[in-house]
């Protein structure tokens, strides 16, 4: 894509969700930094563990702000951030003070009122999570994880976690909030995520393989992707997991490329003056 003559003023922040981290290979965001680099826009990541809790990550993504802030001498940052990586940036901006150093955050697939399905889950004897705890955070210890907490943050993604979180971690004044999240049509949209979108459906609605609908809707504005063909947007659609376009298909409603939400996320930015 060639670049425009409008640029982001300010730098911008990937904050990745659960189970990757910000690797080289394999990168959790696919084509889309080049895509957001191709805009002329400053693209930083966020390093923080993929199973630590939302508290802790926030801590890790406070200094790494800082950091940017520092390298770059701008005076404050486009957060854009997927699932989990959307509580912690809204945690970083109010209840640990940062809000005065960010312009906005766009939130994709996040789960701000929680699951009703994590809510059953949660019912299952402690025993399961443990085995589960022990085997997760032994093995994504290996890859980087300082404080991983597989059932901790499994419980951040209740609904009482989500309602006493948005009680103590309320949107800052100045800075632009928005969410985007997508919506399977049917379980063969994403193979991957067949399962589980079966039972959120039947539980919370429609969803995206994993965040349902009305929990991922947050802030001034709220976009629904929904795919060009019969595929629909998943959880990793939003990311760029297959690393190319949704569709071939010309014309027509809908995402055919994820892209092309992000240069539209930058290009709305730009215009916000941010």
């Amino acid at each position: 894509m060639e670049k425009s003559g409008a640029k982001l003023r300010y730098p911008i922040l990937l904050l990745h969700g659960v189970g990757f981290r910000d690797l080289k290979w394999p990168l959790y965001w696919g084509r889309i930094p080049s895509a957001l680099s191709d805009t002329g826009a400053m693209v930083f990541y966020g390093k923080q563990d993929c199973w630590a809790r939302v508290e802790e990550n926030a801590k890790t993504i406070k200094a790494r702000i800082r950091q940017i802030l520092e390298e770059t001498g701008s005076e404050k940052i486009n957060i854009i951030a997927h699932s989990k990586g959307g509580l912690e940036a809204r945690m970083v901006a109010s209840s640990l003070g940062m809000g005065s150093a960010i312009a906005s955050i766009t939130t994709i697939g996040t789960p701000h009122r929680g699951s009703k399905t994590i809510d059953r889950l949660l019912k299952a004897p402690d025993s399961l999570f443990n085995i589960a705890s022990f085997a997760v955070n032994n093995w994504i210890g290996l890859i980087g994880d300082t404080k991983p907490d597989f059932y901790a943050v499994c419980r951040d993604f209740s609904t009482a976690y989500a309602e006493k979180f948005n009680r103590e971690n309320p949107d800052v004044p100045g800075v632009y909030y928005q969410s985007f999240t997508g919506v399977m049509k049917t379980p063969l949209s994403d193979i991957n995520l067949s399962t589980a979108y079966l039972i959120v459906k039947m539980i919370e609605g429609d969803n995206d393989g994993l965040v349902s609908v009305t929990s991922a809707r947050w802030g001034e504005s709220f976009t629904l992707m929904k795919g060009r063909t019969g595929r629909g947007v998943s959880h990793y659609d939003e990311i760029d997991f297959r690393r190319s376009p949704l569709s071939s298909k010309s014309g027509g409603d809908g995402v055919a490329d994820i892209c092309d939400v992000y240069r539209g996320i930058v290009t709305d930015l730009i215009g916000r003056g941010f």
